[in-house]
Protein backbone atom coordinates (compact mmCIF):
# COMPACT_ATOMS: atom_id res chain seq x y z
CA UNK A 1 0.00 0.00 0.00
CA UNK A 2 2.79 2.32 0.84
CA UNK A 3 4.40 1.47 -2.36
CA UNK A 4 1.45 2.04 -4.33
CA UNK A 5 1.04 5.63 -3.10
CA UNK A 6 4.66 6.55 -3.14
CA UNK A 7 3.96 5.28 -7.26
CA UNK A 8 1.31 7.87 -7.56
CA UNK A 9 2.70 10.89 -5.92
CA UNK A 10 5.61 10.68 -8.19
CA UNK A 11 3.60 9.98 -11.00
CA UNK A 12 1.45 13.47 -10.08
CA UNK A 13 4.93 15.28 -9.35
CA UNK A 14 5.96 13.78 -13.09
CA UNK A 15 3.00 15.57 -14.50
CA UNK A 16 3.32 18.76 -12.43
CA UNK A 17 6.33 20.57 -12.55
CA UNK A 18 5.51 22.74 -9.21
CA UNK A 19 6.30 20.53 -6.15
CA UNK A 20 9.41 20.20 -4.55
CA UNK A 21 9.09 17.42 -2.79
CA UNK A 22 5.87 14.22 -2.30
CA UNK A 23 5.34 16.29 0.74
CA UNK A 24 4.01 18.78 -1.51
CA UNK A 25 1.50 16.25 -3.35
CA UNK A 26 0.23 15.49 -0.73
CA UNK A 27 -1.37 18.65 0.01
CA UNK A 28 -2.80 18.72 -3.31
CA UNK A 29 -6.94 18.81 -3.41
CA UNK A 30 -6.87 16.84 -6.04
CA UNK A 31 -5.05 14.20 -4.29
CA UNK A 32 -7.03 13.88 -1.51
CA UNK A 33 -10.07 14.19 -3.56
CA UNK A 34 -9.31 10.82 -5.34
CA UNK A 35 -8.66 9.44 -1.43
CA UNK A 36 -12.61 10.36 -0.52
CA UNK A 37 -13.75 9.23 -3.56
CA UNK A 38 -12.04 5.91 -3.50
CA UNK A 39 -13.61 5.71 0.14
CA UNK A 40 -17.12 7.04 -1.26
CA UNK A 41 -17.00 4.60 -3.92
CA UNK A 42 -16.37 1.26 -1.89
CA UNK A 43 -19.58 2.27 0.35
CA UNK A 44 -21.41 3.11 -3.20
CA UNK A 45 -20.64 -0.53 -4.85
CA UNK A 46 -21.87 -1.76 -1.06
CA UNK A 47 -25.17 0.37 -1.73
CA UNK A 48 -24.62 2.25 1.49
CA UNK A 49 -25.84 5.39 -0.63
CA UNK A 50 -26.15 7.92 2.04
CA UNK A 51 -22.73 7.40 3.36
CA UNK A 52 -21.51 7.58 -0.01
CA UNK A 53 -23.14 10.96 -0.70
CA UNK A 54 -21.95 12.01 3.07
CA UNK A 55 -18.02 11.26 1.83
CA UNK A 56 -18.43 12.95 -1.37
CA UNK A 57 -20.01 15.97 0.42
CA UNK A 58 -17.36 16.18 2.61
CA UNK A 59 -14.53 15.50 0.13
CA UNK A 60 -16.72 18.32 -2.26
CA UNK A 61 -16.37 20.95 0.58
CA UNK A 62 -12.99 20.44 1.62
CA UNK A 63 -11.34 20.22 -1.88
CA UNK A 64 -13.62 21.86 -4.30
CA UNK A 65 -13.73 19.21 -6.42
CA UNK A 66 -17.20 17.09 -6.83
CA UNK A 67 -16.78 12.78 -7.84
CA UNK A 68 -20.01 11.45 -7.62
CA UNK A 69 -19.53 8.03 -5.93
CA UNK A 70 -20.45 5.89 -8.57
CA UNK A 71 -17.69 7.48 -11.24
CA UNK A 72 -14.89 4.56 -11.90
CA UNK A 73 -11.79 5.88 -11.71
CA UNK A 74 -8.54 4.51 -12.81
CA UNK A 75 -5.14 4.31 -11.44
CA UNK A 76 -3.01 7.55 -11.41
CA UNK A 77 -5.82 9.75 -11.78
CA UNK A 78 -4.48 13.41 -11.57
CA UNK A 79 -6.63 16.60 -11.32
CA UNK A 80 -4.42 19.59 -11.04
CA UNK A 81 -6.22 22.52 -9.00
CA UNK A 82 -9.65 21.66 -8.58
CA UNK A 83 -13.45 23.00 -9.53
CA UNK A 84 -14.33 19.72 -11.44
CA UNK A 85 -16.89 17.92 -11.45
CA UNK A 86 -17.46 14.13 -12.51
CA UNK A 87 -20.71 12.31 -13.16
CA UNK A 88 -21.81 9.22 -11.98
CA UNK A 89 -21.65 7.17 -14.90
CA UNK A 90 -18.13 8.39 -16.00
CA UNK A 91 -15.15 6.13 -16.02
CA UNK A 92 -11.70 7.05 -16.52
CA UNK A 93 -8.73 5.02 -17.17
CA UNK A 94 -5.17 4.88 -16.09
CA UNK A 95 -2.68 8.01 -16.22
CA UNK A 96 -5.77 10.89 -16.68
CA UNK A 97 -4.96 14.63 -16.18
CA UNK A 98 -7.75 16.88 -15.86
CA UNK A 99 -7.10 20.41 -14.94
CA UNK A 100 -9.16 22.72 -13.15
CA UNK A 101 -12.64 23.52 -13.97
CA UNK A 102 -13.30 20.56 -16.19
CA UNK A 103 -17.07 19.00 -16.24
CA UNK A 104 -17.43 15.54 -17.37
CA UNK A 105 -21.12 15.94 -17.46
CA UNK A 106 -24.12 13.94 -18.41
CA UNK A 107 -26.84 14.12 -21.24
CA UNK A 108 -30.65 14.44 -20.46
CA UNK A 109 -32.45 11.45 -21.56
CA UNK A 110 -35.65 12.38 -22.48
CA UNK A 111 -36.89 8.07 -22.03
CA UNK A 112 -36.50 9.35 -18.36
CA UNK A 113 -34.15 6.15 -17.70
CA UNK A 114 -30.60 6.71 -16.66
CA UNK A 115 -28.21 4.09 -17.87
CA UNK A 116 -24.52 5.28 -18.99
CA UNK A 117 -24.82 9.31 -19.26
CA UNK A 118 -21.96 10.64 -18.68
CA UNK A 119 -17.97 10.06 -20.69
CA UNK A 120 -15.27 7.62 -20.31
CA UNK A 121 -11.89 8.22 -20.77
CA UNK A 122 -9.58 6.30 -22.04
CA UNK A 123 -5.61 5.58 -20.55
CA UNK A 124 -3.61 8.31 -20.76
CA UNK A 125 -6.32 11.27 -21.94
CA UNK A 126 -5.61 15.23 -20.54
CA UNK A 127 -8.09 17.43 -20.71
CA UNK A 128 -7.10 20.95 -20.72
CA UNK A 129 -8.47 23.88 -18.02
CA UNK A 130 -12.22 24.68 -18.60
CA UNK A 131 -13.49 21.94 -20.95
CA UNK A 132 -16.74 20.51 -21.06
CA UNK A 133 -16.92 16.48 -21.90
CA UNK A 134 -20.73 16.28 -22.19
CA UNK A 135 -23.05 12.89 -23.03
CA UNK A 136 -21.83 8.98 -23.01
CA UNK A 137 -19.06 9.63 -25.69
CA UNK A 138 -15.47 7.86 -25.73
CA UNK A 139 -12.54 9.79 -25.37
CA UNK A 140 -10.18 7.44 -26.94
CA UNK A 141 -6.34 6.84 -25.55
CA UNK A 142 -3.97 9.16 -25.31
CA UNK A 143 -6.24 12.22 -26.68
CA UNK A 144 -6.07 15.52 -25.69
CA UNK A 145 -8.86 18.30 -25.40
CA UNK A 146 -8.12 21.88 -25.46
CA UNK A 147 -9.14 24.40 -22.44
CA UNK A 148 -12.50 25.52 -22.49
CA UNK A 149 -13.84 22.84 -25.46
CA UNK A 150 -16.66 21.70 -25.91
CA UNK A 151 -17.07 17.60 -27.00
CA UNK A 152 -20.27 16.19 -27.48
CA UNK A 153 -18.79 13.41 -29.96
CA UNK A 154 -16.50 10.32 -29.74
CA UNK A 155 -12.75 11.77 -29.73
CA UNK A 156 -10.76 9.47 -31.78
CA UNK A 157 -7.50 7.58 -30.39
CA UNK A 158 -4.44 9.93 -30.34
CA UNK A 159 -6.50 13.53 -31.38
CA UNK A 160 -6.77 16.83 -30.34
CA UNK A 161 -10.02 18.70 -29.79
CA UNK A 162 -10.02 22.49 -29.86
CA UNK A 163 -12.91 25.00 -30.37
CA UNK A 164 -16.37 24.92 -29.98
CA UNK A 165 -17.92 22.81 -31.02
CA UNK A 166 -15.07 20.79 -30.39
CA UNK A 167 -13.30 19.51 -33.82
CA UNK A 168 -10.17 17.55 -33.92
CA UNK A 169 -7.13 19.32 -35.52
CA UNK A 170 -5.51 18.21 -38.82
CA UNK A 171 -1.86 17.05 -37.50
CA UNK A 172 -1.90 13.46 -36.06
CA UNK A 173 -1.03 13.77 -32.09
CA UNK A 174 1.95 11.43 -32.55
CA UNK A 175 3.91 13.49 -34.84
CA UNK A 176 4.50 16.26 -32.25
CA UNK A 177 3.58 14.65 -28.73
CA UNK A 178 5.79 14.33 -26.36
CA UNK A 179 5.46 11.54 -23.41
CA UNK A 180 3.07 14.05 -21.69
CA UNK A 181 1.43 17.47 -22.94
CA UNK A 182 0.94 19.85 -20.20
CA UNK A 183 -2.82 21.70 -20.31
CA UNK A 184 -3.55 18.60 -23.43
CA UNK A 185 -2.80 21.82 -26.29
CA UNK A 186 0.81 22.17 -27.95
CA UNK A 187 2.31 25.57 -27.27
CA UNK A 188 4.01 27.30 -30.42
CA UNK A 189 2.93 23.99 -32.67
CA UNK A 190 0.85 24.62 -35.51
CA UNK A 191 -2.14 22.48 -34.80
CA UNK A 192 -4.37 23.79 -38.20
CA UNK A 193 -3.92 25.44 -41.29
CA UNK A 194 -5.15 28.85 -40.18
CA UNK A 195 -2.71 28.96 -37.41
CA UNK A 196 -0.09 28.44 -39.61
CA UNK A 197 -1.42 30.80 -42.38
CA UNK A 198 -1.45 33.39 -39.64
CA UNK A 199 2.48 32.38 -39.00
CA UNK A 200 3.35 33.44 -41.85
CA UNK A 201 1.50 36.27 -42.50
CA UNK A 202 3.60 37.79 -39.60
CA UNK A 203 6.85 36.95 -41.12
CA UNK A 204 5.99 38.43 -44.19
CA UNK A 205 5.63 41.41 -42.17
CA UNK A 206 8.25 41.18 -40.73
CA UNK A 207 9.91 40.83 -43.74
CA UNK A 208 8.32 44.21 -45.07
CA UNK A 209 9.27 46.37 -41.59
CA UNK A 210 12.73 45.07 -42.62
CA UNK A 211 12.81 46.16 -46.52
CA UNK A 212 11.30 49.70 -45.75
CA UNK A 213 13.76 50.22 -42.53
CA UNK A 214 16.88 49.26 -44.91
CA UNK A 215 15.22 52.02 -47.66
CA UNK A 216 15.23 54.45 -45.04
CA UNK A 217 18.80 54.04 -44.10
CA UNK A 218 19.89 54.14 -47.86
CA UNK A 219 17.94 57.35 -48.31
CA UNK A 220 19.50 59.04 -44.94
CA UNK A 221 23.40 59.80 -46.58
CA UNK A 222 22.21 61.47 -50.02
CA UNK A 223 19.81 63.80 -47.65
CA UNK A 224 22.78 64.86 -45.67
CA UNK A 225 24.21 65.95 -48.28
CA UNK A 226 21.92 68.02 -50.46
CA UNK A 227 21.01 70.05 -47.04
CA UNK A 228 24.67 71.58 -46.59
CA UNK A 229 25.09 72.19 -50.15
CA UNK A 230 21.46 73.86 -49.73
CA UNK A 231 22.54 76.00 -46.66
CA UNK A 232 26.09 76.79 -48.40
CA UNK A 233 23.84 77.81 -51.49
CA UNK A 234 22.24 80.50 -48.99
Amino acid sequence: MFSGLIRYLDSVAARDPAPRSRWEVLLYPGVWALFWHRVAHVLFNARLYFLARAVNHFSRFMTAIDIHPGAKIGKNFFIDHGFTVIGETAEIGDNVTIYQCVTLGGSNPTNGKGGKRHPTLRDNVIIGSGAQIIGPIVVGERARVGANAVVLDDVPEGATMIGLKARSTLVPVETWAKEFLPYGTPCGEPCEPGGQRFEDLEAQVAELRAELAALKAERQPSDAPLGSFARKSS
